[in-house]
């Protein structure tokens, strides 16, 4: 079922110049399931120069044209939902039902930015003198580095994928080594749709290999990364010594603030189906549950039912409602968090295990009494597990919610319009969900602030990042 996955080089899939192979391993299984290609210099100068040919087609593409490709794009991606979702639960881990929505909702940003292809306006300034006109012009920035994670190996790829097509870039995706199957086949149904080759191009290899040679290189006019902070600040600082145009979209450590007015049962349902969505290996999980005084052990009680509800298993299995985590890495992490909370004084309400000695499986995990200084209250987990901690004014929860230098997405729950408007101004963070999770739609912005990075990678605001103004003034003769 699971293929050997190839690099894509103007326009052919092909194997590594060298033939070296790294093995992809299933995380519900720990077993070698395929093998995906390494690529190394050679490969990269081929993709380089295939990239740079592909601008040089693409840009001269009128927007209703590229547009037209894209949409052709989508409906591919729909057609082979029910095929490729088993492969990103094979590679990735995540229940086949997560997986099937994260393909479509993949379809759905590629429409989205196909239409935004045909709207990149410019504008007419108003000049100061007769017989003068004054143009602001938006042109494609030029070849694309994008570099994605394994957490959602179709969703990262495609925001970024779709706004550089769009906008008349080429581009040269590193795309995870841990999950290649699936970004391979929302690339194969660009190719297939008719984009020019050289437009797209598909690596893999050694993450910090390929980075230090790429972003640096002439070819490169920009570089997109979503990862973590420290890797960010790496890349960041290679892209500034080149003046190279960067959208960063790095860690969080989500604050959640739930109200003593808010409808707790909702809050607590909802926060629990969001914080185990993935297995918690979400940039936007909610992690720190802040929980007014009066509702906090209401609140706890119901999101510990939620969490003992949750059926870890084999995502391939109908019946599983959370999978294993994606790598051996994720559970040391979370074995290392928790233990050292615990012997700060927190206390362990439910889970805290791994599950078995086979694959990667941790159990849905809360803790309370959590110390500031633990590490995990400073630490994105980036797994299952979920801090609760009672707070008593609304000054607390904001001191608390903005005390840490991530400014990712933040999530509040209250019945008043007063307080949910202050909530919203008060807290440090590039989004704020109130009452509900409607984070990462294709038509909103979707970015942090401060440690978190910059730009955006949704909404109208998405393809600004992929587009150089260029202002054009002439006089009449």
């Amino acid at each position: 079922m699971y293929p050997n996955v190839l690099l894509l080089i103007d326009g052919v899939w092909t194997e590594a110049a060298s033939k070296k192979t790294l093995p992809v391993v299933s995380p519900a299984t720990g077993e070698p399931v395929g093998t995906v290609a390494h690529a190394e210099r050679a490969d990269l100068d081929r993709a380089l120069e295939a990239a740079d040919k592909g601008f040089r087609v693409w840009r001269k593409v009128s927007a209703f044209d590229r547009s037209k490709v894209m949409r052709k794009a989508a409906d591919l991606l729909r057609e082979r939902a029910d095929k490729i979702a088993p492969l990103m639960t094979m590679e990735q881990g995540k229940p086949l039902p997560e997986a099937k929505g994260e393909v479509l909702a993949g379809a759905d940003v590629i429409d989205w930015f196909a239409e935004e292809a045909r709207r990149t306006y410019g504008r007419v300034v108003p000049a100061r003198a007769d017989g003068i006109y004054q143009l602001v012009i938006k042109e494609p920035v030029g070849p694309v580095a994008a570099f994605t994670p394994w957490n959602f190996p179709i969703n990262q790829v495609v925001r970024k994928l779709s706004c550089a097509v769009a906008a008349g870039c080429s581009i040269i995706v590193k795309a995870p080594e841990e999950t290649p199957a699936s970004p391979a086949e929302l690339i194969r149904c660009f190719v297939d749709a008719g984009l020019p080759a050289g437009v797209v191009n598909l690596v893999y290899g050694v993450p910090a290999e390929i980075s230090e040679y790429l972003i640096p290189h002439p070819i490169i006019r920009k570089m997109s990364f979503t990862g973590s902070t420290a890797i960010g600040k790496q890349l960041a600082a290679l892209a500034g010594a080149h003046m190279k145009r960067v959208t960063m979209e790095l860690g969080g450590h989500a604050p959640v603030i739930v109200f003593d007015d808010a409808d707790v049962d909702t809050a607590s349902k909802l926060l629990a189906g969001a914080k185990y969505r993935n297995a918690g290996q979400v940039c936007v999980s909610p992690t720190r549950l802040l929980v007014q005084e009066r509702v906090y052990d209401r609140f706890v009680d119901g999101f510990l039912q939620h969490s003992k509800s949750i059926k870890v298993g084999n995502g391939l299995e109908a019946s599983t409602t959370m999978g294993p985590l994606a790598n051996p890495r994720r559970i040391d992490a979370m074995q290392t968090l928790i233990g050292d909370a615990t012997k700060r004084g927190a206390k362990v309400r439910v889970g805290g295990n791994r599950i078995g000695n086979k694959g990667n499986f941790f159990e849905p995990t809360v803790i309370t009494d959590v110390p500031k200084d633990a590490r995990v209250m400073n630490e994105e987990p980036f797994g299952p597990l979920a801090i609760i901690s009672p707070f008593s004014s609304f000054e607390d929860a904001v001191t608390e919610a903005n005390r840490l230098p991530y400014g990712l997405a933040s999530y509040a729950y209250t019945r008043s319009a007063k307080t949910a408007n202050a909530i919203a101004a008060s807290v440090e963070a590039g989004m704020m969900s109130i009452n509900h999770h409607g984070l990462a739609l294709p038509e909103v912005p979707f970015g942090g602030i401060k440690d978190s990075g910059y730009g955006s990678e949704g909404g109208l605001e998405a393809i600004e990042g992929y587009l150089n103004t260029k202002f054009v003034t002439q006089a009449g003769l």
